[in-house]
């Protein structure tokens, strides 16, 4: 029950901080809005505003903010109130700050996680290796600094879990280090193999602990290189997606994130608030792919306006999301049919 309820709390708050970015700057710029909902499917409560009905719906999954025009033009809506109605900047403003507002709450936390809990060192250093291990008999130690693998520059400890994740494991893994004298040596470990529950994982041998540093200035600095490392990670998931060294299958859902929620509930309250962080920079970057149904693509269409300078066929583009919006739905029905799947 703690874990549904905390699930229910972490992406509530999520989607109300995504599409309260959008309500904001809708009001701001004078669009109407029809609707501002938490939840889909049917309602069960609501409040009729001066304008706008205030919602929370069955489903605790997504949310929306209707906005005038946003599905073509309106008869009972002055022009002038609508998305379409707008000048191109403030459309702009209306559909970056959805995901801008995640942005903005997931840097916040981390500046929290940090102040409060510490901030622990990111620099790309193993504090462990394993005795026996592959790693230890190629010759990695504790001590060494991780420059790059397999040819990826290595900036963080994100980094490596980073590469060493989405590694195809189809040959020897190539670490750049630097000892402890100030040497540098190219060293290539295969991993072992091991099967557990149809799981397959590579070991290594290594271990990044870090260090926890206190105070303001290192809060700071968490959150900053915490930031990039979360970017940076969704941007060579998206592109490994493409390239295919990242399958679809891997991917989570729904079902997937409950069940890291009630993992990360056992770890504390910590663990909780950086998942926060973490799903948060996650919806808002995805939000900005420049594809149909997303707010990034809502944005390319403005983009393009500006391009060819006239707006492209209201009614068209609304067809074109209506379908991005459809392929979207059946993508999550495949994830969150493989992360039930995982399950058993």
């Amino acid at each position: 029950m703690l874990t549904l309820l905390l699930f229910i709390l972490i992406l509530g708050a999520i989607i109300f901080i995504h599409e309260g970015g959008h309500f904001l700057f809708a009001k701001l710029t004078g669009i109407y809005v029809h609707e501002f909902a938490l939840g889909m499917g049917p309602k069960i409560l609501s409040h009729q505003g001066k304008e706008t009905v205030y919602s929370i719906r069955l489903i605790p999954i997504g949310g929306f903010c209707q906005l005038a025009g946003e599905e073509g033009e309106e008869d009972d809506v002055p022009k002038n109130r609508t998305l379409m109605g707008k000048k191109a900047w403030q459309r702009f403003l209306v559909m970056f700050f959805g995901p801008g507002f995640n942005f903005i709450s997931a840097i916040l936390m981390l500046f929290f996680i940090g102040l409060i809990w510490g901030s622990p060192d990111a620099a790309p250093i193993l504090s462990e290796v394993e005795k026996g291990s592959r790693a230890a008999t190629a010759g990695l130690e504790k001590g060494d600094k991780i420059l790059s693998i397999n040819e990826h520059k290595i900036s963080t400890k994100d980094d490596i879990s980073l590469y060493l994740t989405i590694d195809k494991h189809n040959k020897p893994t190539e670490f750049v280090v630097e000892k402890e004298d100030g040497t540098k040596k190219t060293i290539k470990v295969t991993p072992k193999k091991k099967v557990v529950d149809d799981t397959v994982t590579y070991v290594y041998g290594i271990t990044m602990n870090a260090k926890q540093e206190y105070g303001l200035i290192p809060a700071v600095k968490y959150m900053v290189v915490k930031t990039g490392s979360l970017f940076k990670q969704m941007w060579v998931t998206i592109v490994s997606l493409f390239t295919g060294t990242v399958k679809v299958s891997q991917l989570s859902g729904p079902v997937g994130i409950y069940e890291v929620v009630g993992s990360q509930a056992k770890a504390g309250v910590a663990n909780i608030l950086y998942l926060f962080a973490f799903l948060s920079i996650n919806v808002g970057f995805i939000n900005l792919l420049p594809l149909p149904a997303f707010d990034g693509g809502h944005i390319l269409f403005i983009v393009i306006e500006k391009i060819k300078g006239s707006p492209v066929n209201p009614e068209t583009e609304a067809k074109i999301h209506t379908v991005g919006l459809f392929l979207l739905m059946l993508l999550m029905i495949y994830v969150t049919f493989n992360d039930i799947l995982r399950l058993f």
